[in-house]
């Protein structure tokens, strides 16, 4: 069986090397064994995926990618124009989008996250109703929420772009969402997203890394740096696996109530790693389960087993 490759990001001026966000993380895979092969993120992006991949070795792979978030449409022509040089991703394009997406990952994780609803909106798209918000955040009741897109919030521009004190207060709402709409601009990913808000103690978020269902990092995540707690992993493993998707990461925090919550779910290919960690643990599990070993899990109590490790440090992809 032929092992897997990585497919990074490209540096924009050095086309035959990893992207310098990504270069240790290169470094670590072809260490692990695996062929690493640059792509163009740009020209993927701008709707030339033969130009994006034609470093790509013809007939080689299969590949992960691991790079910058990639709009679901854009990696459908990834996908797609690998398979024209006879090479194949391991997270097709139907599983990033599950992964990537809230609308995707939202029902096997319902009972485990914030409540949430979303209306679907293209980018410059002008509603038949110019507010629809009130309508669309009815069934989370009245209390407080968030607002994002299908992948991203804006919790850094909370109070005017994010939070909503109040769901029940139409002109409030309205104006967070238009603010949030207007900020996004053509980064918009699919559509809006108001979620119900649920309060979390001070000691910050840990992103669990899982390979075929299996736990097998657990680090900060990047707005906690130098924060990792223990997450009970239990229910989330289950859920994980119903998903379906090779490579997820949870984000994870701790209710006031006590509760572990998952606060995101992401693919596991464009979730960031801790600044202080080249990834050697990850993309050993990554490898491993294509050698059909079985990856090192961690603990239920969330300390990590084996050779992976927890580490802590701010991200660089998302």
């Amino acid at each position: 069986m032929t092992p897997p490759g990585f497919l990074f990001c490209r540096d924009p001026l050095l086309p035959g090397r990893p992207d310098g966000a990504f270069a240790g993380e290169a470094a670590a895979a072809r260490r692990a064994g695996a062929q690493v092969v640059t792509i163009d993120h740009d020209a993927l992006l701008a709707g030339d995926a033969g130009s994006a991949v034609s470093r790509v070795p013809r007939d080689s792979g299969p590949y992960w990618y691991r790079g910058w978030m990639i709009p679901s449409v854009r990696y459908v022509d990834l996908e797609q124009a690998l398979v024209a040089r006879g090479c194949r991703l391991l997270t097709g394009a139907a599983g990033y989008r599950k992964a990537h997406e809230l609308p995707g990952w939202y029902g096997v994780f319902a009972d485990l996250t914030p409540r949430s609803v979303w209306q679907p909106r293209h980018t410059g798209e002008i509603p038949a109703d110019p507010a629809p918000w009130s309508a669309l955040a009815r069934s989370l009741g009245p209390g407080p929420g968030i607002v994002k897109d299908f992948v991203k919030s804006r919790k850094h521009d909370w109070h005017e772009a994010c939070f909503v004190p109040e769901l029940g207060d139409p002109a409030r709402l309205t104006a967070v969402v238009d603010r949030f709409l207007a900020l996004q601009g053509e980064f918009l990913a699919g559509g809006v997203v108001l979620r119900a808000f649920e309060p979390f103690v001070p000691e910050g978020e840990a992103r669990v890394w899982w390979v075929d269902g299996e736990p097998v990092l657990v680090t900060a995540h990047p707005d906690t740096p130098g924060r990792v707690p223990e997450p009970a992993l239990g229910p989330v493993r289950e859920a994980v696996r119903e998903l379906g998707c090779r490579w997820v990461t949870t984000d994870m925090a701790l209710r006031e109530d006590g509760v572990w919550r998952v606060v995101e779910v992401g693919d596991g290919q464009v979730s960031g790693l801790p600044a202080d960690d080249d990834g050697g643990n990850l993309f050993a599990a990554l490898l491993a389960v294509r050698a059909g070993q079985q990856p090192q899990s961690a603990s239920p109590a969330g300390a990590v087993s084996g050779s992976a490790t927890r580490r802590s440090g701010p991200s660089r992809v998302s």
